[in-house]
């Protein structure tokens, strides 16, 4: 396995890959994330962040069936490895650290 150290955008999609369960796929990552972050996501830039964290041990894929919705294609669906959920759960943990050490200056939860 490549390095595990996520940037900000490889741990959005991380996190929409674990959220969407059996139907993490690219485009429904796209629009997931769309609807999450309120900005633009190009589906080239996901497949982009997917193979990386493929290529990192992060997530693994393999090919639904073929339909006929999508002319015989296969859509390639992600799943999040273990060594995936590690990660997020250290990002997590670092973050929740950092946040803890902020004094209290009006944050009120939203």
């Amino acid at each position: 396995m490549k390095g595990s150290n996520l940037g900000e955008f490889e741990e959005l999609v991380l996190l929409t890959v674990a959220a969407l369960v059996n139907d993490a796929y690219s485009v429904g990552i796209c629009d997931e994330l769309t609807k999450y972050t309120g900005r633009e996501v190009k589906l080239g830039v996901v497949h982009a962040v997917l193979n990386r964290l493929e290529d990192k041990g992060l997530v693994k894929s393999s090919l639904g069936e073929a339909t006929n919705v999508r002319g015989g294609k296969r859509k390639r669906y992600y799943t999040v490895t273990n060594a995936g959920k590690a990660s997020l759960l250290k990002a997590k943990e670092v973050r929740d650290q950092l946040w803890s050490l902020i004094p209290d200056f009006g944050f009120k939860a939203i």
